[in-house]
């Protein structure tokens, strides 16, 4: 089954939402947000190579990775980790390097909703709404899609 990702940016506001379901438990959903090693699998456009820097998902944490493509083009990702609640919730800082001084807060909601099922929600704040007009318009949702539907195939191999 696909399972489409859904994304509003409200116009007006400096706001992106987002939720997937997943053919999977919310603890392993949590668990393939959680793990590096299986980070690098799933996050980002398919083409890309992700290399993690360092990526401790725990309240005070950090994490920062490094996206390669076919062309040597690199882009860099880091935050921090504000709250996690193990398989419930995280909070975090986003800011895409290539564009300092532009820091997002993300909040994900891991759902539980039965029957081997789960839900992610996501809601960013960015500082204006021009930045978050220009993080929409970076192609960003096809991104998040194709990252999205590579984590339900991780999540298939982990039984």
């Amino acid at each position: 089954m696909t399972n489409p990702l859904h994304v509003d940016a409200p116009e007006g506001t400096p706001f992106i939402n987002w939720e997937r379901e997943f053919d999977a438990p919310a603890e392993a959903v949590f668990r393939a947000h959680q793990d590096p090693e299986l980070i690098k699998q799933w996050v980002g456009p398919g083409e890309y190579v992700t290399d993690i820097e360092v990526y401790d998902f725990r309240t005070g944490g950090r994490w920062r990775y490094v996206q390669r493509n076919d062309a040597g083009e690199e882009y860099a990702f880091n935050g921090v980790f504000h709250v996690v609640r193990d398989n419930e919730l995280a909070i975090q800082t986003f800011e895409y390097e290539g564009f300092p001084d532009v820091v997002s807060i993300e909040s994900l909601a891991f759902e539980d909703l039965g029957g081997g099922r789960s839900r992610v929600r996501g809601h960013s704040t960015y500082p204006s709404i021009e930045s978050r007009d220009g993080m929409v318009s970076s192609g960003m949702e096809s991104g998040m899609s194709e990252g999205y539907q590579r984590l339900e195939e991780v999540l298939a191999t982990l039984g």
